[in-house]
């Protein structure tokens, strides 16, 4: 009995966490709903999916050093507790889906402060932050992007292509060869995989190397890489179509080709972060 009294107020508090815990999921329910729908229904947020499972993946991967940080409770969370739920609730009814999702992951934070102390989040401060990865780019933002990548991949495809012999002529994203017009549409952009490829960089940094600076290298590294491989995808498309006739914008045989792209990206990442490691190593 006298132990039960002891834990009680450790109870209560667990109790009210479960509470509070229980009452987000269900406030925020439309905001998972829309999250869901656009990871299902569009293929440069698919990766969302896999958020939530890695971000809890990385928190078990901790729980050895998360038992001996010093619970210190602040008020602080709890500020950032109301705070966030205002931000929702204008966000909600302003139809503004991408602060109201931003307005979950801070909520996440403020609980944290509120319960575990700023200690807890620093350590949790990765995984946290990795959510952020599950909501898509806004749309303003993701058109200002795409347009000024299709052009710069364009003009590099074609000027490779007119250095070694084929007769090219681009206007804007319209790449002009004797034997055909090929578009460089938006999907060739490289924004669709950056993302992705900008998550698993920080990932395979956070479980392989010591330095934050070369995390954040090999977090950056997706940028290059996927304009890179989508500037390698117009490129070979431009040669089949030359010297072979042969067209890889044929909807089954485009989708192959998309997924070996995507998996020389894949490798790249690979091979840098082995490069950085050797260094991080030094």
């Amino acid at each position: 009995m006298n132990n039960f009294h002891k834990n009680k107020p450790h109870i209560i508090s667990w109790f009210f966490l479960s509470l509070l815990i229980t009452g987000c999921i269900i406030a925020f329910f439309p905001v998972f709903q829309k999250l869901v729908l656009s990871w299902s229904t569009s293929d440069d947020y698919s990766h969302g999916f896999l958020v939530i499972p890695l971000s809890l993946f990385i928190i078990w991967s901790k729980k050895e050093i998360l038992k001996k940080v010093s619970r210190n409770p602040s008020i602080s969370g709890l500020f950032l507790i109301l705070f966030s739920l205002v931000v929702y609730i204008a966000a909600y009814y302003a139809e503004i889906a991408t602060v109201a999702s931003f307005s979950l992951v801070s909520l996440i934070a403020g609980m944290i402060i509120y319960y575990f102390g700023f200690s807890m989040l620093k350590e949790l401060a990765f995984p946290v932050t990795f959510l952020l990865f599950m909501i898509p780019v806004p749309a303003q933002i993701y058109a200002s992007l795409t347009l000024p990548l299709q052009l710069f991949v364009s003009s590099i495809s074609s000027s490779i292509s007119s250095a070694i012999g084929i007769p090219v002529f681009r206007d804007g994203n319209i790449i002009q060869i004797p034997e055909h017009t090929l578009q460089v549409v938006t999907a060739c952009s490289g924004l669709r995989s950056m993302v992705s490829l900008m998550a698993l960089g920080a990932v395979f940094g956070f479980f392989s190397l010591r330095s934050n600076l070369l995390k954040t290298i090999l977090f950056l590294a997706g940028i290059p890489i996927s304009i890179f491989v989508n500037f390698i995808r117009i490129f070979l498309m431009i040669l089949a179509f030359h010297y072979f006739d042969f067209d890889l914008t044929k909807e089954s045989i485009h989708t192959l080709f998309g997924v070996a792209i995507y998996i020389l990206a894949l490798i790249a990442v690979f091979a840098v972060q082995k490069g950085i490691s050797i260094w991080d190593q030094t």
